[in-house]
């Protein structure tokens, strides 16, 4: 009887074509149950507010308790000598700070299935702990608070109030 050696030619070929059908083994249908494929991922709602309605310079200032709210504004309408600007992002969205950041990042405007509205990156509304609700806006102050508890408690309510165009 003859003993076919690892290094013989045959073995070597009788390997590669084993490599070769393993593969197709995993184009063959299955039987069993499948797992249904993953739900597509929601498209994202609109916020009530456009990217336009935000940019511009504005007076900031924040508060913590409710009753401090008229006092801020008073505060954040004085700080326009030294205005936050919001400008136009790149590619249609905010140009905004998140916390504890030096340079202003592209934020989106999203809106919320159950009719809330944040600012923050691309992704779920109200999902990333970057997002920020907007508790109000009337054209003129606008009131946001982040999601994050530990950024919301440091920056509070930020209050920003529209400065008035330059004569």
């Amino acid at each position: 009887m003859r003993t076919l050696r690892l290094s013989s030619p045959l073995v070597i070929l009788a390997v590669a074509a084993a490599g070769l059908a393993l593969p197709g083994c995993s184009s063959m249908p299955s039987f069993g149950p499948s797992e249904p494929p993953p739900p597509a991922a929601a498209p994202e709602a609109p916020s009530k507010y456009a990217p336009e309605e935000i940019i511009g310079r504005w007076g900031l200032a924040s508060y913590q308790r409710d009753q401090d709210r008229a006092r801020t504004e008073t505060q954040a309408r004085v700080q326009c000598r030294q205005p936050y600007v919001i400008a136009k992002g790149p590619t249609g969205g905010v140009m905004m700070h998140l916390p504890d950041q030096r340079a202003p990042s592209e934020l989106r405007l999203k809106g919320s299935p159950g009719g809330k509205n944040y600012i923050g990156p691309p992704g779920e509304p109200g999902g990333s702990a970057l997002d920020r609700e907007i508790l109000s806006f009337d054209g003129r102050v606008l009131v946001t608070r982040y999601v994050d508890p530990d950024a919301g408690s440091r920056y509070g309510n930020m209050v920003y109030v529209r400065c008035a165009p330059r004569a």
